[in-house]
């Protein structure tokens, strides 16, 4: 049955491609949203100094009690993600691998870049059509403010695209597995705002969204982009990530 919107991973060889491709270092504190029935996190802890396992469904306590029992080194949170104090996390977490939920995929990403300055690479299963946004590059249909904010802090790589016929119980779409690497802070909430202003309105220019989330910004935003290089009735999407820091830093 679908627990809450969780397929569980059906295929032991994918299972062992994800940790493979995760690249665990001994070292490593693991996050894992979405344990399921603990299959990825039995393949995870004896390649990890710890994993941290957050999962909604207290129907699947059991199961991954048992992984938690057997290996040792996991540490079981019963709770929402989205709610969930990620801060709390002790060890905190220097990598994320996990097969996410789909409703949550793009903000729980989001969230863990921003709360979680420890971890330094994500190795998560999303919906493909996830996984092509985050990627995408600036002028693509795709392209948008969870783009721009993912690669604003990380490099996005696509590793292998994933049938759905390995996921149990089948889902409509295909997945893929997709590879985060840090590269920086995630934006502060003044760079964060202004990104998801500018596509608020995909269809508008860019200064007129703007001006739409706060009266008065308008002419600010076509000087600012004119000193940039950009026409004066440019579009969020024709703006690359570091166009949109620098943007932010101009509109101060």
């Amino acid at each position: 049955m679908v627990r809450l919107g969780q397929n569980f991973l059906a295929d032991t060889n994918l299972l062992a491609a994800i940790v493979r491709e995760a690249e665990p270092d001994p070292a490593d504190v693991v996050l894992e949203v979405g344990g399921g029935e603990g299959a990825l996190t039995a393949e995870l802890a004896p390649r990890v100094a710890r994993v941290h396992v957050v999962e909604l469904d207290s129907r699947l306590r059991e199961p991954l009690e048992e992984v938690a029992e057997r290996v040792g080194n996991v540490e079981l949170h019963l709770a929402d993600a989205m709610r969930f104090d990620l801060a709390s996390l002790a060890p905190p977490p220097t990598a994320m691998v996990a097969n996410l939920p789909y409703a949550i995929a793009t903000p729980l990403l989001l969230r863990t870049i921003a709360e979680l300055p420890s971890l330094q690479r994500w190795t998560v299963m999303v919906q493909r059509e996830i996984a092509d946004r985050l990627r995408a590059a600036a002028g693509s249909r795709l392209y948008g403010s969870p783009s721009v904010l993912v690669q604003l802090a990380c490099e996005v790589r696509l590793l292998r695209t994933v049938d759905r016929a390995v996921f149990t119980p089948r889902p409509r779409v295909d997945s893929a597995l997709l590879r985060l690497e840090r590269t920086g802070p995630a934006p502060d909430d003044r760079v964060a705002r202004l990104v998801r202003d500018a596509f608020a309105h995909r269809r508008k220019a860019l200064a007129r969204s703007l001006e739409h989330a706060a009266p008065g910004r308008r002419t600010a935003a076509r000087e600012a982009l004119a000193e940039l290089g950009f026409p004066e009735n440019a579009r969020a999407e024709q703006l690359a990530p570091a166009d949109f820091a620098a943007l932010a830093e101009r509109l101060r």
